[in-house]
């Protein structure tokens, strides 16, 4: 006998536990030999990370696919696994160190290592457990982690290979550099911060001009919100259509402070309408004019050191070409070494000593910073590794034009061929010790030898130096005769980043390099569930390793959800405090809810708006399931094997049974198309409006009837229904349909399996007229509800029915259910007429109307004046958030989540002037 209300605390840890040790998601578990493939790589979670709500959404929909998929009989793998996360574990364990007083540097580089593995070992990978708790179907015993030896030896084999390829090599370019984590970091790990700050207006006098303050014509103006970044300045641009510099153009500045002279270059990324029209030109420490440098032949000068501190005093670069005096050096001196923001207080006050600052202007704007570091990064020039992402991306965009991969929605292809199809060189170096170190060896003169070991670096090294004869031969020839690892060669420090691994897991999680039976089985994978934010870094970089490296693309199709948001629309941040704990849902209203909650409202292309009341709602859902489930176990209800839809003869069998073969298609098509929303909606239309409520009451009757062969029939019926009911939902609400599938196998006949390898249903029956007439008496019995509510007719009150204009057929159907009628929208009897009764509320039944004389139950006129009331309060409401979504400062200033709650709030004021209106009329036409 089932509980009388189910208890998710209990009951899932229980199902977890039967899973596990049935091993009950292994890879083809459930499927027959031969069964066709379908496969899925989870997004590696970091190695540090917890669930947030995003996973949670992300993983609940990729659940839904593997669970039906598995159901459905496929050879399934859900492939589990965590990425190293270089900067965030790195952080994690120095933090530990720190705290007893020991810093990375006072170990060497294989301890440190060492305390990395003693970490993940202790508190890494907490996110799977957690998963688990989700209900997440993953193959456990495949787990793969991006520092896994195998993993390892894939990174080393694709960066050995595109290095041999010309696809990899060193260069000097500008980076995202944080200079407090003292590493380039990748776009992804920068976040930009709205700061209060100024805009600098600074007088750069014209070369060959007598400068003069109160002369225009002998300096240009640049504005800038990085005073410090101007001792690299190398060049000003304007723009060629631009008038007032016609004549400048082609001529040179001289740079305060430093004396260096700097080119004034036409280009069109100055904007004319932009602050003076004339910007500085700093090649080495921003992205622009990094490249407006590239295109106008400018020098490169770096101003800072790693640290972000002032670096002028003996920088080369920054003293080429320039003149000094010691006045210039004793400024200087006082610059070189300075942090960053100070040296900005003092250029600006030297700026202004020499008569260069024209103003100051306050300036609120973005200002990247590190998101693990927490401080503004700084565009750095510095040599670092690069794969020539230009190449590889051609193969990755033609196979999304030519339809071998789809993004859904397929708005966000746009967004993958803007990206790569102007895609810069990929920087894969970083500055760590924690992750796959770069496997490049530098000789003394500097020569780079690449290999997958040190030992075939050497032997390269080795042959390489022997064949230059002179000098060169003489040292390595004099090294190998008393040979010690690293007297020829020295290992590059840096580590690469953490997206170049997990850039090859689709392969290499299936054991690539090798030619494994899991590689020739589940590559190419099916589908990738991922969010936007990381299209550009894991997305298209999972495209271009695969085509290279696997010659197919790595996926079909590209699911794309949204953000989980706040219920009034905002991003969640712990800034605003308005971040949702998934596992505190699960806590208090079971996994099962919170799964159901994001797939109901994962509508493609828009964002979910969660609020915790949705989850509690859907916990009443299966609660609803439950004990309908429960009402059955009373009633007898107990699985036939032998029971056939086609044999069944009461309409409302043959009625149910129609409906559960219209809500099977409608769940698997939504499934299918990625409409989850839709899948569930169906779902929930079918459990909750048509079987829990209007099934069961209207098999009542049949239950406490004398037809004991209408009884068997029903019992058996309504133990088919519940049976494929809990097949439907068990993508959404794993546990609870696990539970029920159990408990209700009856006593001494187990199911042949668990649930979750049950076979998806495909139900076939199809009574239409059944369906009808049964879907007619749900109709009329809703609309009379309906009625009775909206004119506040007492719940006790009995009223009369006219239907009026009824063919024969309705006529029959009418005396067929006239006890049902009665019962369920309270009726005191049927009648027929051909016209309306005076003083009733009418509404639409089939060809006829059904009529509501209501003239002895109510104060029509008073109950006209309440709705014409509320009528007036909502077109005052209306007016007023008309007014307010009609004025475009509110609009503009506001934020969206705001502007967009307005504008829900407005589409539910006019539904529900709509409903009053409705109601008025039926009053109008009664009275």
């Amino acid at each position: 006998m089932l509980d009388k209300t189910y208890d998710a605390k209990a009951v899932e840890p229980r199902i977890a536990k039967a899973w596990e040790e049935t091993n009950a998601f292994a890879a083809g578990a459930g499927s027959q030999p031969g069964a066709e493939s379908f496969a899925i790589v989870i997004p590696p979670p970091n190695v540090t990370g917890s669930l947030h709500m995003g996973h949670a959404l992300n993983n609940t929909l990729q659940d839904i696919m593997v669970r039906f998929e598995r159901m459905r009989g496929r050879n399934v793998l859900w492939q589990p696994g965590m990425d190293h996360a270089g900067i965030a574990t790195q952080m994690v364990v120095e933090r530990r160190l720190a705290e007893r007083q020991i810093h990375r540097r006072d170990l060497t580089r294989e301890e440190f290592i060492d305390k990395v593995w003693e970490w993940k070992a202790e508190s890494g990978g907490m996110i799977f457990n957690q998963l688990k708790r989700l209900g997440a179907s993953c193959d456990w015993s495949r787990e793969r982690f991006t520092m896994d030896e195998g993993l390892s030896q894939a990174v080393l084999e694709v960066f050995v290979t595109l290095y041999k390829e010309g696809l990899i090599y060193k260069d000097k370019r500008l980076v995202n550099w944080d200079p407090k984590l003292l590493t380039a970091i990748s776009d992804l790990e920068v976040e930009q911060v709205e700061l209060d700050g100024n805009l600098w207006h600074f007088r750069y006098p014209v070369e060959g001009k007598s400068y003069d303050p109160l002369d225009p014509s002998s300096y240009i103006t640049v504005a800038t919100t990085r005073p410090e970044t101007m001792l690299g300045d190398t060049g000003v641009a304007v723009h060629p259509d631009d008038e007032r510099y016609a004549g400048l153009v082609g001529k040179h500045a001289v740079l305060p402070i430093v004396g260096r002279r700097i080119a004034i270059v036409a280009d069109e990324y100055s904007d004319p309408e932009k602050g003076t029209g004339a910007v500085k030109i700093t090649p080495a420490h921003d992205f622009n004019d990094f490249e407006v440098g590239k295109r106008h032949g400018l020098a490169l000068v770096n101003v800072l050191n790693i640290d972000a501190t002032i670096n002028i005093k003996d920088n080369d670069d920054f003293l080429d070409g320039v003149e000094k005096t010691s006045q210039r050096e004793a400024v200087w001196e006082r610059l070189h070494g300075l942090d960053r923001f100070e040296a900005r207080k003092l250029v600006v006050q030297l700026m202004e000593e020499g008569g260069f600052l024209e103003k100051i202007e306050p300036h609120r704007h973005m200002v990247p910073h590190g998101d693990r570091g927490g401080v503004p990064i700084e565009p750095f020039l510095t040599y670092q590794w690069y794969v020539d992402a230009a190449t590889l991306a051609k193969p990755a965009i033609a196979a999304v034009r030519e339809g071998r991969t789809n993004f859904v929605p397929k708005n966000w292809e746009k967004t993958y061929f803007e990206w790569m199809e102007n895609i810069q060189p990929w920087c894969v170096s970083r500055q760590l010790w924690w992750g796959h170190q770069i496997p490049a060896w530098y000789g003394p003169d500097g020569h780079v030898f690449v290999a997958k070991t040190e030992k075939e670096a050497l032997d390269d090294a080795v042959e390489y130096y022997l064949a230059l004869e002179g000098p060169w031969k003489a040292w390595v020839e004099e090294k190998l005769e008393n040979f010690e690892p690293g007297d020829i060669l020295t290992r590059d420090e840096d580590v690469l980043d953490t997206w170049f691994s997990s850039a090859l897991w689709p392969f290499s999680t299936l054991g690539w390099p090798e030619k494994t039976k899991e590689l020739e089985t589940y590559y190419q994978t099916d589908v990738l569930v991922t969010g936007f934010d990381i299209i550009f870094f894991w997305v298209a970089r999972m495209m271009m390793m695969g085509l290279h490296f696997m010659k197919e693309e790595p996926f079909h199709t590209v699911y794309v959800h949204a953000l989980v948001r706040d219920k009034h629309g905002a991003k969640m941040s712990k800034s605003k405090g308005n971040v949702i704990d998934p596992l505190e849902l699960i806590d208090e209203y079971g996994a099962d809810a919170l799964r159901f909650t994001l797939a109901i409202m994962a509508a493609q292309g828009r964002d979910v708006k969660l609020d915790p009341a949705r989850v509690a709602g859907y916990r009443n859902f299966g609660t609803k399931l439950w004990n309908a489930t429960r009402f059955a176990e009373m009633n007898g209800v107990k699985r036939d094997p032998a029971f056939r839809p086609e044999d069944a003869k009461l309409t409302v069998n043959r009625w149910a049974l129609t409906e559960l073969t219209r809500a099977t298609a409608e769940i698997t098509a939504g499934i299918t198309g990625f409409r989850f929303n839709e899948a569930s909606a169906a779902a929930y239309r079918f459990v909750w409006n048509l079987v829990c409520d209007w099934y069961v009451e209207l098999l009542k009757p049949v239950f406490a009837g004398d037809d004991e062969a209408a009884k068997a029939e029903s019992r058996a019926a309504m133990a088919h229904v519940l049976d494929e009911i809990f097949k439907l939902l068990h993508p959404m609400m794993p546990f609870m349909t696990e539970e029920l599938w159990a408990q209700t196998a009856g006593e001494g006949a187990p199911r042949e399996t668990l649930l979750c390898h049950a076979a998806w249903p495909t139900p076939d029956f199809e009574d239409s007229e059944a369906a009808a007439e049964i879907n007619w008496l749900v109709d009329l019995v809703s609309g009379i509800r309906s009625v009775r509510s909206e004119m506040n007719v007492p719940p006790s009150a009995t009223a009369p029915l006219v239907l009026v204009g009824a063919n024969s057929a309705t006529r029959e159907r009418a005396a067929r259910h006239d006890p049902a009628i009665r019962r369920l929208a309270r009726i005191s009897e049927v009648g027929f007429a051909e016209a309306a009764p005076k003083g009733s509320a009418q509404i639409v039944a089939g060809e006829a109307t059904a009529c509501l004389p209501l003239g002895d139950l109510i104060d029509l006129k008073a109950e006209a004046a309440r709705l014409e009331k509320e009528l007036a309060k909502n077109a005052d409401e209306v007016a007023r958030i008309e007014k307010k979504l009609g004025n475009p400062q509110f609009v503009a200033k506001a934020a969206p989540e705001v502007v967009e709650s307005e504008r829900e709030k407005l589409d539910e004021l006019r539904e529900a002037r709509a409903r009053l209106g409705e109601a008025l009329a039926r009053l109008r036409e009664a009275g």
